[in-house]
């Protein structure tokens, strides 16, 4: 559910003014402007933090700047919680911004001190504020269902590539090939054509040197088929989602057709009375 509706929600359930201008004030331009500006700006000393020359000598001003920040997100989740209530949890967005800015209010002590690294996910709220990159996330979650049937096509074939390889290359070389965990992991590896020739493929090909047979087929499968695959059905999403649905048209109601009529009725025999009165003027 976009803010859009969210707002036209507000406007059928006879909330009060003050919250359907508050929904409207939190999703203007400008205001989102101010919310980029400062993801973005957090984002930069997200950054700074991970050196340590920089926290040694301006480590205080960095942590008030990046608790401004999270003040600012906190904010605008409690502008829109007002505004919203309960229909703020009704927009995944939403859902998505509250438990990034969630994570940055754990306690950074004990065991809690790992996951408060993730306050870096605070940088993510850019999907959600820039409707480009919304866009590109929503194309991404519509091909989900697409992509599910690929991973599947590709999931057998890895499974039969690895048991195939661990019978023909186990003995040989069995760091890489010598159980089937081994094998998935190395055919991944020349899936993604790191390394692949000097580093897996010429060696296996020096004690035996048919070893291409395998290896050239399953790179023309694997990497230039199937991951063309996935392009292809997220591009087809991303086409589909960018054209705007056809309107379908509605029958007329009768009723209306006769309004129409009347009306039409009305204006002509009103030309006509107009008409006969000039000509009696004449």
């Amino acid at each position: 559910m976009s803010e859009e509706d969210l707002q036209q929600l507000l406007s059928r359930r006879r909330a009060p003014a003050w919250r359907v201008r508050l929904a409207e004030w939190i999703e203007c331009k400008p205001v989102q402007r101010v919310i980029i500006a400062v993801i973005l700006f957090n984002a930069v000393i997200l950054g700074m933090e991970t050196s340590d020359r920089i926290m040694a000598a301006y480590g205080t001003l960095l942590t008030v700047l990046d608790k401004a920040c999270l003040a600012v997100f906190i904010v605008e989740l409690a502008v829109k919680l007002t505004a919203y209530r309960w229909y703020f949890w009704r927009n995944g967005w939403n859902v998505f911004d509250f438990l990034v800015v969630a994570v940055a209010l754990i306690p950074g002590a004990g065991v809690w001190a790992v996951l408060r690294s993730l306050r870096v996910l605070r940088v993510l709220r850019l999907l959600t504020a820039v409707p480009q990159l919304r866009r590109v996330v929503a194309a991404f979650l519509h091909s989900i269902p697409g992509l599910s049937g690929v991973m599947l096509v590709m999931l057998i074939f890895f499974y039969t590539a690895a048991v195939l390889a661990t019978k023909l290359f186990g003995d040989i070389h069995p760091e890489w090939f010598g159980t089937l965990g081994a094998s998935l992991y190395s055919l991944f590896q020349i899936m993604t054509l790191e390394s692949w020739s000097m580093g897996i493929v010429r060696p296996v090909m020096e004690v035996q040197p048919h070893a291409w047979l395998f290896f050239v087929p399953f790179i023309v499968i694997a990497t230039f088929t199937i991951l063309n695959l996935f392009i292809g059905i997220i591009v087809s999403t991303m086409q589909e989602l960018a054209i705007p649905p056809k309107t379908e048209m509605k029958e007329p109601d009768p009723d209306d057709i006769e309004d129409i009529l009347g009306a039409m009725e009305a204006q002509i025999t009103a030309l006509r009375d107009r008409c006969a009165a000039a000509k009696r003027e004449r």
